[in-house]
């Protein structure tokens, strides 16, 4: 199982694929060894091979991704009520599915008279809006915060924060409101939700 598991995170790691001798090499095991856990894994849709015979992550990973994600949101519906009554902004988490960020999980404040709507499930380009934009700038090794002005939707604003130091995740903190937001007092209230959250996922 050890094997198999750090195959995959291998081939997670290569976005150009891994052939069977690299893996071999880089597992310090034996082509026969690989070949019999690449047919383990693929069976269960966790690996594939390309039509150059490159390993490559299988579909059937994004079906365990998808199972977890109800855990992840579960973990960071606290941190998320908090940032939300802190800042009476709209508080989301923010994850990577494919090119585009996806709204995991939202909290409206509850008592402002006026807040973002923002619906769980909403999707957008990374490279557009606060949130994705941090996630790009948490792959560069930046903590952030990123600010944005009407990007998504015209009036709105929002800050967001990268969620590091969770393996395998990547993901966002933000606040989304109706009127400008103090970049330096909302932004360290964002990082404050993705380290709480970080530290709610370990």
């Amino acid at each position: 199982m050890d094997r198999g598991l750090r195959l995959l995170h291998l081939v997670a790691d290569a976005p150009d694929g891994l052939t069977v001798t690299e893996a071999a090499h880089r597992l310090g095991i034996g082509r026969a060894a690989v070949y019999r856990l690449v047919g383990a894994l693929a069976g269960h849709g966790m690996l594939r091979r390309d039509g150059r015979g490159r390993l490559r992550l299988g579909a059937g990973l994004l079906h365990l991704a998808r199972r977890a994600q109800p855990l992840l949101a579960e973990g960071a519906l606290p941190a998320l009520r908090r940032l939300a009554e802190q800042t009476g902004a709209t508080a989301h988490l923010t994850v990577v599915e494919g090119d585009e960020g996806v709204a995991l999980a939202v909290v409206e404040p509850s008592w402002t008279s006026f807040h973002v709507a923002y619906r769980t499930g909403a999707r957008h380009p990374l490279e557009r809006g606060a949130a994705g934009q941090a996630i790009l700038a948490g792959r560069a090794g930046s903590p952030g915060p990123v600010s944005t002005a009407g990007e998504l939707q015209a009036g709105a604003y929002g800050v967001a924060a990268p969620v590091l130091g969770v393996p395998g995740l990547e993901a966002s903190v933000g606040v989304v409101a109706l009127a400008p937001l103090d970049a330096d007092e909302v932004g360290g209230q964002v990082r404050a939700a993705a380290a709480a959250i970080v530290a709610a996922l370990a």
